[in-house]
């Protein structure tokens, strides 16, 4: 039975089944990522940006906590291929060839961009975040004790969304595939877009200049790559479009 002639019982059967894939993947990677979680959790307190601060944890349940939430953060990493690669595999069958082997390109690519954005806000503006709050209780004369729950918390609120963001020229290659978006409307509402980049920074950053320009700047690029992979993208489409019409005839 092909996957266009499945009831909706069946393909949410078929979900049910990729589901489970993932579920048994992710325990499997939890139990993996509990040998690197205690390394990574004493190289981030070891970071130059943190051997200033002064950590402490206010309850007992602290450091079991921060322990659970890097191995699970370590899991979900882990697993992030395998989601990708079954949502693939559930929407493939409606796809052609071609675009079966593009979209499954999107999966290194996704990951990869995935870890570049936690890369970027952990090595280039966590450093100047921290230094602008350890300026700022300096100059009010506060004497900063940082426990290692807020810590990890502030450390996780600031650099995993720029995964997510960093994804935006993987969605948008994606969109344009699909014929939902085109570049031409991408250009059309690029300051409306940027607009919504310069709140999402202010939003992520602190009320400095400097931090700011760190985030807005590379939110920005990011925007104008997918503008430009969105019109590499549309010409194939549109080459593809024609060589349909013309096996037609």
């Amino acid at each position: 039975m092909s996957h266009k002639d499945m009831t909706i019982y069946e393909h949410i059967g078929e979900l049910r089944k990729r589901l489970v894939k993932i579920v048994v993947f992710f325990f499997l990677a939890v139990i993996v990522s509990f040998l690197f979680a205690e390394p990574l959790i004493v190289y981030l307190q070891r970071a130059d940006e943190a051997k200033e601060l002064t950590m402490n944890a206010f309850r007992l349940t602290d450091p079991i906590k921060i322990y659970m939430q890097v191995a699970f953060l370590i899991a979900f990493l882990i697993t992030s291929p395998v989601i990708l690669y079954e949502l693939w595999s559930f929407i493939s069958p409606g796809l052609l060839e071609r675009e079966r082997k593009v979209t499954l390109s999107y999966i290194p690519m996704s990951v990869g961009l995935f870890i570049t954005g936690i890369s970027f806000a952990y090595f280039i503006l966590f450093p100047f975040v921290v230094d602008f709050m350890n300026r700022i209780a300096a100059r009010l004369d506060i004497n900063q004790v940082i426990g290692i729950n807020e810590y990890f918390q502030f450390l996780f609120q600031l650099t995993v969304p720029f995964g997510f963001l960093f994804q935006l020229p993987v969605i948008i290659m994606f969109l344009t595939r699909l014929g939902i978006v085109t570049p031409m409307f991408l250009v059309q509402v690029r300051k409306y877009a940027y607009f919504v980049l310069l709140v999402i920074a202010a939003f992520i950053t602190p009320p400095e200049l400097l931090s700011h320009l760190m985030v807005t700047v590379p939110l920005l690029a990011l925007y104008e790559v997918s503008i430009f992979i969105s019109r590499f993208s549309y010409k194939k489409v549109l080459r593809a479009e024609e060589e349909e019409k013309s096996m037609e005839e």
